[in-house]
């Protein structure tokens, strides 16, 4: 049976490094854990923990990274993405699965759609649906081989998501707001076709009339989702003399980045000004200047329990109805909002 050294050389990385990806811990970028977890399953590896359950890998489960526009899956999201491979990754190896991760970048998801309906051994799928629409989910569906859906959710599709609760995230950052005595409340909206941003743009609304906040639609942005997207549409906004909020939710930590940067080139201060809340948690956002009071949904945690509900649809009968989980979210409280 190999052993993490063996990992390690057909990686090219050290053993303690194999250790790390392993088990989820250490700040290991997306490349080398996606080098890693090729190597395990190429490999065929198994944890002492798995062996004693069984005297061979399963066979594979493949994760489907898929950037269609790479307007959100883009090496500023690299964190969460491999924050999502660590936590399936610990449940594969735990139930005995070797995990495999494809990345596709650019591919019609036809073309994506006809190489895993030709791949051997797989036994089943978890797509990053980020920036997947409905038919390409439905397209995916149709290869046959049971599949979950992460970072997307759809009520009326009849297929198996897990994703985090955008409802209740976004109104923690609205009763934030609102107890902080804030009334005119803006939000930094995003036009990229992204279910989750439509998500939260509809919970911004739900969650405004629950409060009993009144929505001011110029005090609405819509910018791109990338750093310098965002810089230069809240940039351009300033510029026409648009009106400014006493707060912003804005749709992730990366457009809060570049919407936070314009204020400052205009002089206007964060918290002193502006209050900000933004959402990911990504790891700069604690080193950010001000550091970004922002949303914590567990990655990890989603990433787990696609695999458990991947599992569970493998072993279990074939009319199994299709399972939509939300995982919670934290606000972590800085002093930008």
């Amino acid at each position: 049976m190999p052993t993490i050294r063996d990992i390690a050389a057909a990686s090219g990385v050290s053993a303690a490094t194999v250790s790390l990806v392993l088990n989820g811990k250490g700040e290991i970028s997306e490349a080398t854990r996606v080098r890693v977890l090729e190597a395990v399953s190429r490999l065929k590896y198994v944890p002492r923990a798995s062996r004693s359950r069984s005297s061979e890998v399963k066979e594979t489960l493949r994760f489907l990274k898929i950037a269609k526009h790479g307007q959100t899956v883009n090496r500023d999201h690299s964190h969460f993405i491999s924050d999502y491979i660590d936590g399936m990754s610990q449940e594969a190896l735990r139930r005995g699965y070797a995990l495999e991760v494809t990345s596709h970048d650019g591919e019609t998801i036809a073309a994506i759609a006809e190489a895993v309906a030709g791949a051997a051994g797989v036994s089943g799928i978890i797509a990053l649906g980020t920036e997947l629409s409905e038919g390409d989910i439905r397209l995916l569906q149709s290869v046959g081989t049971p599949i979950v859906f992460i970072d997307t959710f759809h009520d009326v599709v009849e297929a198996n998501f897990v994703n985090m609760n955008n409802i209740d995230a976004v109104y923690k950052v609205l009763e934030r707001f609102k107890s902080r005595g804030f009334s005119r409340v803006g939000f930094v909206a995003s036009h990229v076709g992204t279910t989750n941003f439509k998500l939260r743009y509809d919970a911004f609304f739900r969650n405004m009339e629950r409060l009993g906040l009144e929505v001011d639609p110029s005090l609405i942005i819509s910018v791109e989702s990338t750093f310098n997207g965002a810089h230069r549409g809240t940039s351009e906004y300033l510029a026409s003399g648009g009106e400014l909020a006493e707060c912003y939710f804005c749709t992730n930590d990366i457009m809060a980045f570049g919407f936070a940067r314009a204020l400052r080139e205009n002089g206007i201060g964060i918290p002193q000004d502006v209050s900000l809340i933004g959402f990911d948690n990504l790891p700069m956002s604690a080193t950010s200047d001000p550091p970004l009071t922002t949303i914590d949904v567990s990655k990890r945690k989603i990433g787990f329990h696609a695999v458990a509900l991947l599992d569970d649809i493998i072993n279990g009968p074939p009319d199994l109805p299709c399972v939509k989980m939300l995982v919670g979210a934290d606000l972590v409280a800085r002093s930008s909002g």
